[in-house]
């Protein structure tokens, strides 16, 4: 039997996720909650496949495995992987992809609603006691807004930006799709610069890159409308946090719905400070339904067969 480790089932299983799609013949499985960087090298020594979401994978780590054939990420981003050293090393690797939309675009307007809506200010108002001592049947202490004939950007149009445009529209939202970062103009989109001060929402679904790190900061913030929204739920570093707590602050913007943070688990992080207003903070959790999670554990299991079998399937190396 072939020996094969889940390095981190914890970052995906709570215990409802059937893993059962990984029982492939001739591999033998030993699964991790969590692999600390101490304990890796010992846990892939004899490995012959090794699923990882995000515990780190480098050179040094493939030469303390010389059994291991192939590497499944358990996720889309390959950014904990080394490409480069898998390749010299003859190590196959796969990755997972569409696994989540219907999560992702579900999260983004459960965000955009609650922010619309003022939700947590209302949820704060009432276990305070304020319903229940007004003179009236509501009170109305937080403003409310519809999304009907609002403008939607959205930065990043893959999978995932379009399965947000679709709900935008059954919003009886307009969608503004915008220029790839770094990329000439193309029919249909436009310029960042001049999306900005266009829309009432600005949605992110590009990866992070030397072209989009930083990409929203000060400066186009400034150029967004005073009242818009900002919803991420891409990556942390696409955002310059200290710049979006500052434009929050002096109420430069609307409000923010970040579900990713530049570093996770993050430590100290502008966003993180109490007196930052209308903002919701979610601990990157856009992706992780039951059934987008099931969904996952299927795919990895798809991948598994398919390089057993001799086939090239959702292969980056």
């Amino acid at each position: 039997m072939k020996q094969a480790v889940f390095l981190d089932r914890g970052a995906l299983d709570r215990g409802d996720v059937d893993v059962s799609p990984l029982a492939v013949a001739d591999l033998q499985w030993t699964f991790y909650e969590a692999t600390p960087p101490a304990d890796l090298t010992a846990r892939i020594a004899a490995a012959h496949v090794v699923i990882t979401n995000k515990v780190l994978l480098n050179d040094a780590a493939f030469a303390a495995a010389p059994a291991l054939k192939l590497v499944c990420v358990s996720a889309t981003g390959t950014n904990n992987v080394d490409l480069a050293a898998a390749r010299a090393r003859g190590v196959a690797v796969c990755n997972v992809r569409g696994y989540a939309t219907p999560s992702v675009a579900e999260h983004v307007f459960a965000l955009l609603l609650a922010l619309c809506r003022n939700l947590p200010g209302y949820r704060a108002a009432v276990q305070r006691g304020r319903w229940q001592q007004g003179p009236h049947f509501c009170f109305l202490d937080y403003p409310i807004v519809e999304l009907r004939g609002k403008t939607l950007g959205i930065v990043g149009y893959g999978e995932l930006g379009q399965a947000v445009a679709k709900l935008a529209e059954a919003f009886g939202m307009g969608v503004l799709i915008a220029a790839r970062p770094g990329a000439a103009v193309a029919a249909g989109r436009v310029p960042l610069a001049a999306l900005l001060p266009q829309v009432d929402v600005l949605s992110l679904h590009c990866p992070l890159t030397p072209e989009t790190a930083g990409l929203i900061g000060a400066k186009e913030l400034r150029l967004m409308r005073r009242g818009a929204l900002l919803i991420n739920t891409a990556r942390g570093g696409i955002v310059d946090e200290a710049a979006l707590a500052a434009a929050l602050r002096a109420g430069e913007l609307g409000g923010a719905g970040m579900d990713v943070l530049s570093r996770e688990p993050p430590l100290e992080n502008p966003l993180l400070a109490a007196d930052v207003p209308n903002l919701i903070v979610t601990p990157h959790i856009a992706w992780a339904s039951q059934e987008a999670r099931q969904r996952l554990v299927n795919e990895v299991g798809e991948n598994i067969r398919a390089y057993l079998d001799g086939e090239s399937r959702n292969r980056l190396v």
